[in-house]
C-alpha cells in the first residue's frame, strides 16, 4: 500500500502579500480556491486537484534562497503561446524550450522571483 495518494499543494513564500495576491489573481488570472488573509495563505485551483499556494513570510530572518528547491510545473495546451500571453501581461518569462517529439516547456517568475514552469506536448 502506498503511503501517499497524490500531490495536494505546492507553495511558495512571499514577502509582499498584496502584490503577490494581485499578481496571481489579476495578472496570471488563477481562480482562488481558499484564502485566509489573517494567516497569509491562498490556494489556487479546483476542488480535488493539485493546488498552487502562496504563504506570507513573517519570520525575522530572510526567506531562504530558492536555489535547488522544488518547482511547480503546470500543464498547458501550447507552451509557446502561453509564454507570449504572459509576456503580453508584463510577466517575466524565459524563452520556451521545444524538444521535438518530447515536450515543450516555459518558465515564468512571480514578482518575488519564485520560478514556475509549464509544459505542453512538443510544438511541431
Amino acid at each position: 500500500m502506498a503511503l501517499f495518494k497524490s500531490v495536494n499543494v505546492v507553495s511558495y513564500h512571499v514577502l509582499d502579500w498584496e502584490r503577490a495576491k494581485k499578481f496571481y489573481t489579476e495578472t496570471v488570472g488563477w481562480r482562488v480556491y481558499n484564502v485566509n488573509d489573517e494567516l497569509g495563505w491562498i490556494e489556487f485551483g479546483d476542488e480535488n486537484s493539485t493546488h498552487l499556494a502562496i504563504s506570507r513570510w513573517e519570520e525575522s530572518e530572510p526567506i531562504p534562497p530558492y536555489i535547488g528547491g522544488a518547482t511547480a510545473v503546470l500543464t498547458v495546451d501550447n507552451a509557446i503561446q502561453v509564454t507570449r500571453e504572459l509576456r503580453a501581461r508584463g510577466v517575466r518569462c524565459e524563452d520556451a524550450v521545444n524538444i521535438p517529439q518530447t515536450v515543450c516547456f516555459g518558465t515564468f517568475y512571480d514578482p518575488e522571483g519564485n520560478r514556475i514552469q509549464f509544459a505542453s506536448g512538443p510544438v511541431e
